[in-house]
């Protein structure tokens, strides 16, 4: 019986430890969210009314480039471009999309054939950016963000 005692009393004595509140500060919660975050994903890619009608998150982002790209087509085609060679060329724009759903061309990778026969080709593509309808920006876990994206266009001149 006496054996018995004693071992509930050890028993006791270290079964106090699973009781124990391990503390854990805001900081070190905020450090291990910080590295399980996806910084290179947003949960809503920037988007137009026209393209509200989508429901996939793929379907939406297609969308909005698809306006883009079919924006900066159209401004292209009304304008009078004369060239000496046929250009046939892939351009590649690096945009932003700010919190408040301003868009910035940030660059344009243009081949210099391309620079050589249409002079002016940046300022064609800063001025179709303007007839864009409203952008509503990204959004992160609820909180509007700036991103940054690649887009290609294509331009056939002959």
């Amino acid at each position: 019986m006496r054996n018995l005692l004693v071992f509930i009393f050890i028993l006791l004595l270290t079964s106090c430890e699973y009781f124990n509140v391990k503390k854990t500060s805001s900081e070190a919660i905020l450090k291990e969210e910080l590295q399980t975050f996806n910084w290179n994903d947003v949960d809503e890619y920037p988007s137009f009314t026209i393209c509200d009608s989508a429901t996939s998150k793929e379907d939406k982002t297609l969308c909005f480039q698809q306006t883009i790209t079919e924006n900066i087509t159209s401004y292209l085609l009304k304008e009078r471009i004369v060239v000496t060679q046929d250009i046939h060329d892939t351009i590649m724009l690096h945009f932003q999309v700010s919190k408040k759903g301003e868009l910035l061309l940030l660059q344009a990778k243009i081949d210099s054939l391309t620079t050589q026969e249409i002079p002016n080709i940046r300022q064609f593509l800063n001025n179709s950016l303007d007839s864009l309808p409203k952008i509503f920006p990204a959004i992160k876990r609820g909180q509007q963000v700036t991103i940054e994206f690649k887009l290609p266009i294509v331009i056939h001149v002959n």
